[in-house]
């Protein structure tokens, strides 16, 4: 059995960012170091191409009868930029504290092993095991996965023989209390250009004489808020599903107090909307954000000019049953309705991802019909985050989106255990990215733990 630290110092060394084109070999050869991987573990491994980057499959089959769980991973990282704020090499690990440092180590390249090396363990000590397993590991997750719709219809009928998905690339609130995620918001994208002059004007020789481009973007974009917090956008709220009393009930277990998570953000107060927590508004409730926005002079010092154009960058998370079409549609509507005489507005549609949520077993909307299978591996999931962690996990929905999961549920019909291994410190998609080496650990065990559950025969189908 290989020593899942010294393969996650080979795998950070591959610098594999995907949405640069000057990081080819590096995505080669994290491409090559996972299939390598798979194949010394006895897997059989099929390098899927794509317009871009592969997918690899690399699968243990057996019994029909046996369950099977598809794990899914990406081994693509964000860029390393702003080089100059990392304390240590982006590309060469680093282990401090109990801690390793490098790009990817968190997302998504130390979870994903934390999996692997689970899986081979328990390969190794039951080599007879019960349990059909596909790793399903992607090179475009942080490119928004250009490649994976093409991938998952091609696939359709091979990947809707498993029983659910299962992965590590959800977040944890502390490095003593697991969360399983069991929703992920949704999103929508658009961008506002406001066009006025034909070209930039001296302020001083044309100002007071036409209305300022800035200036009407900043009153649409002001118009679509309330002064309480909420989306000013008619419908925008309409499909909104109602948050269930245990999900409530989850998220007080947390135990965060609003002004240790106001200090830990750096604010001096929330504004999340009138009947919502902030705890709760980052999961349950949808939102319209400014991104960033644009237009006229942005250097240093003053240039004394009314800029032709600006422009507004917005995304809308959404929760379940939003459509991000129709609420892309209902926004569009609400600025053109907005425009100020003497502008011109464009708006460019983004992408999209649905939203998605898993109900576990035994609560109160819980599906008639849910696989069992993938109802034991919730059961699982308590038993062996309890034993390991020594404390039972916590059902939460997440703030944030990943869209391949959704895709999944939609194409294949499969629902998805996530269960998160990155702690908030991690520092993901910024300088100085870390991984907890005790939590990989951990994780390790309990993955171990959930899937000779399953091979058990207690989630039999």
């Amino acid at each position: 059995m290989f020593d899942p630290v010294t393969k996650l110092q080979e795998f950070i060394r591959c610098p594999s960012v995907s949405t640069d084109s000057k990081f080819a070999d590096g995505m080669r050869a994290a491409q090559e170091f996972m299939a390598g991987l798979f194949a010394g573990m006895g897997l059989s491994v099929e390098v899927v191409p794509t317009k871009r980057n592969p997918i690899i499959l690399a699968s243990r089959g057996g019994d029909t009868s046996w369950p099977h769980v598809i794990i899914y991973g990406h081994y693509d990282v964000q860029p390393p930029d702003p080089l100059e704020l990392w304390r240590t090499p982006p590309f060469e690990p680093t282990i401090k504290d109990g801690r390793i440092y490098g790009r990817g180590a968190a997302d998504n390249k130390g979870p994903l092993l934390a999996i692997v090396a689970a899986v081979g363990r328990l390969l190794e000590k039951s080599p007879a095991l019960p349990l059909r397993i596909t790793f399903l590991v992607e090179g475009e997750e942080e490119m928004g996965s250009p490649s994976f719709p093409d991938f998952l219809e091609k696939y359709r009928e091979r990947l809707k023989s498993a029983d659910f998905v299962f992965l590590c690339d959800t977040a944890l609130p502390n490095d003593r209390q697991v969360v399983v995620t069991c929703g992920l918001r949704g999103l929508t994208a658009l961008e506002i250009q406001v066009s006025g002059p034909k070209s930039d004007l001296h302020s001083g020789l044309y100002g007071g004489a036409l209305l300022n481009p800035l200036q009407a973007l900043a009153e649409i974009c002001a118009s679509l808020h309330t002064p309480e917090g909420r989306v000013n956008v008619p419908g925008f709220y309409d499909e909104v599903r109602d948050v269930q009393p245990w999900e409530r009930e989850e998220l007080k277990k947390l135990g965060m107090s609003e002004k240790d998570f106001a200090a830990f953000l750096g604010i001096d107060a929330f504004h999340s909307g009138p009947g919502f927590t902030p705890f709760e508004a980052i999961r349950f409730q949808p939102t319209l954000e400014f991104n960033g926005i644009g237009g006229g002079y942005q250097g240093e010092g003053t240039k004394t000019v009314i800029p032709s154009r600006a422009v507004a960058k917005i995304t809308c998370r959404l929760v379940p049953d939003q459509k991000p079409e129709k609420i892309r549609r209902r926004v569009e509507e609400a600025i053109r309705a907005r425009i100020p005489k003497g502008v011109r507005v464009e708006i460019v549609a983004g992408h999209n991802a649905d939203p998605y949520v898993v109900v576990p077993p035994g609560r109160s909307n819980t599906p008639a019909g849910q696989s069992p299978v993938l109802a034991q591996a919730f059961r699982a999931a308590d038993e062996a985050v309890a034993g390991v962690w020594g404390r039972p996990p916590i059902y939460l929905r997440e703030g944030g989106s990943v869209p391949i999961i959704a895709d999944i549920k939609r194409v294949t019909g499969l629902d998805s255990l996530m269960f998160g291994l990155f702690l908030p410190e991690d520092n993901l998609h910024a300088p100085n990215e870390g991984f907890s080496l005790g939590v990989m650990q951990k994780g390790i065990e309990t993955v171990e733990r959930i899937l000779a559950s399953l091979a058990a025969g207690r989630g039999k189908r």
